[in-house]
């Protein structure tokens, strides 16, 4: 069993030209931060100073997300309908692989 995030969620045309949606679902996962100490007072305070600017200024992130697709669904209107699952971008679902089936069951 593992957990994952709906990232993006697209209108597509398959090659018959039907509409269709593609579903990009990334793993949802902990990722553990490297906490460095600085050896020096020099290296302190320029540690000090970037996760000042990174509180105050949006622009400087403080975690890097990765979105690597995990599972990507092209579906038709009708597949997607048939599946029976309303995707939301950052929706979290846990995905369970047992009997060659996949079984989506949406987080709280």
């Amino acid at each position: 069993m593992f957990r994952v995030r709906v990232h993006k969620i697209e209108s597509i045309r398959d090659l018959d030209g039907n509409i269709g949606k593609r579903v990009e679902l990334i793993e949802d996962r902990d990722i553990p931060r490297m906490v460095v100490r600085p050896q020096t007072e020099e290296a302190k305070v320029v540690q000090d100073l970037i996760q000042q600017l990174q509180q105050q200024m949006p622009i400087f992130p403080g975690r890097v997300d990765l979105a690597v697709p995990k599972i990507i669904l092209f579906l038709t209107e009708l597949e997607y309908e048939s599946l029976g699952i309303d995707f939301d971008v950052n929706q979290i679902y846990e995905i369970k692989l047992e009997n060659q089936s996949l079984k989506f069951t949406k987080t709280a």
